[in-house]
């Protein structure tokens, strides 16, 4: 049965909306964690001046396929080797709060590895000293009694870790469902 994800039908229309600015320019996208696959059907068509590359775990693969098959997904886990990949922009959507902390950082330096990409956009619900909801608070709650190394990330903490590999954030778009876009750019002259 093809997966589905509702989350990602809701959030779809705003997510393109800024991914249509700020991918204007770029070419080739590696979608990390793909998940369904949901996120590539949609976005692909709308945004046809860039190849839309999926990645997941392999478990999730056969999923992504259903909905992405062109170009084949590639097989990604942060705790592994990265396949080789050319892209000029990454994209994560509710990912940094599924994956332990550390595979958030090893994500973040295997993006820093890959010396073309120029723009990463990260997704997702975030806290900024503390919880912006109740509804958050709750969600972050129900992610830690499901595997405790997961849960909602600081978001200055993700802004650290982007600059680290080299990125500095451009921009913090407010998002449905309190939820945030956030895109960090490498300096042209970065030594990454």
């Amino acid at each position: 049965m093809k997966p589905f994800s509702e989350a990602c039908e809701r959030n779809r229309e705003p997510i393109l909306a800024i991914l249509k600015r700020v991918l204007a320019q770029h070419r080739r996208v590696l979608e990390i964690g793909s998940g369904t696959g949901q996120h590539a059907a949609y976005f692909a068509p709308e945004l046809p001046h860039l190849v839309w590359q999926t990645s997941d775990v392999a478990a999730n693969l056969p999923g992504i396929r259903e909905w992405a098959p062109n170009p084949t997904p590639l097989e990604l886990d942060v705790d592994g080797e990265w396949p080789q990949v050319a892209a000029d922009a990454v994209f994560t959507a509710n990912s940094t709060h599924i994956m332990s902390w550390e595979q958030v950082q090893r994500m973040f330096v295997g993006i820093g590895r890959i010396a073309s990409v120029r723009t990463i956009c990260v997704y997702g619900p975030f806290n900024y000293d503390g919880y912006t909801s109740e509804s958050n608070a709750r969600f972050d709650a129900m992610l830690r009694a499901r595997d405790a190394a997961s849960g909602l990330r600081e978001h200055e903490a993700i802004c650290l870790l982007a600059g680290a590999v080299g990125f500095m954030q451009q921009e913090d778009n407010a998002m449905p469902a309190n939820n945030r876009l956030l895109v960090f750019r490498r300096p042209a002259t970065n030594p990454y």
